[in-house]
């Protein structure tokens, strides 16, 4: 559907959380866990699932690793941002943002003039065991992988710090229990998500 995953759950009822006024925004490193705890937190709270990498790869009709090789970051980047803007339109719900997305003003303008940021803080040797052996990260096809793991980690660590909410994702604790984590953080903003 499109890139947008609709949750079985059919009600906002006291199991789900709470009831969202506001899409939350998953950024963050990439294997943080953004998708994954993403897609679970849209189950939980019954909203709309959205993943800006995969609405890119739709309307490209190419992988992201196709894109980068093809027509270069700064391209992918400006698409990035166009799809980020359009999603932040639809109804409330979890969107799900490339490691890089968060860097540009213009998305974080964006991010919160119509919704909120979460990041997932994770250290660098959990976000090296989540990444190391997969070959869809563009960024990470170097001669060492982990430098460059390591050096986007330093220069991001603090721009994502500038996100709304901060949550820890230590490597250990399941996806559940991280959703509860975000969901203790997103009530600290009843602007975000009211009481069921």
């Amino acid at each position: 559907m499109s890139g947008i995953e609709h949750s079985m759950a059919q009600n906002n009822g006291p199991s789900s959380g709470g009831l969202l006024k506001k899409t939350v925004v998953m950024v963050g490193m990439m294997g943080a866990g953004k998708t994954a705890v993403g897609r679970a937190l849209a189950a939980r709270l019954g909203v709309p699932f959205l993943d800006s990498d995969a609405e890119i790869v739709r309307a490209a009709n190419m992988s992201i690793p196709e894109i980068f090789e093809r027509d270069g970051e700064a391209f992918f980047r400006d698409k990035e941002a166009r799809v980020i803007a359009r999603l932040l339109e639809a109804e409330p719900g979890v969107l799900s943002t490339g490691g890089g997305a968060f860097l540009a003003d213009r998305n974080r303008q964006a991010i919160s003039d119509k919704g909120v940021s979460v990041c997932l803080v994770a250290e660098l040797d959990v976000l090296w065991m989540r990444v190391r052996h997969k070959d869809t990260r563009p960024l990470l096809r170097s001669a060492d992988p982990y430098a460059t793991l390591s050096g986007l980690y330093s220069d991001r660590m603090p721009i994502y710090a500038l996100a709304d909410l901060k949550v820890v994702s230590d490597g250990e604790t399941s996806i559940e229990a991280m959703v509860d984590r975000v969901l203790a953080a997103l009530a600290t903003r009843p602007d975000v998500l009211a009481e069921a």
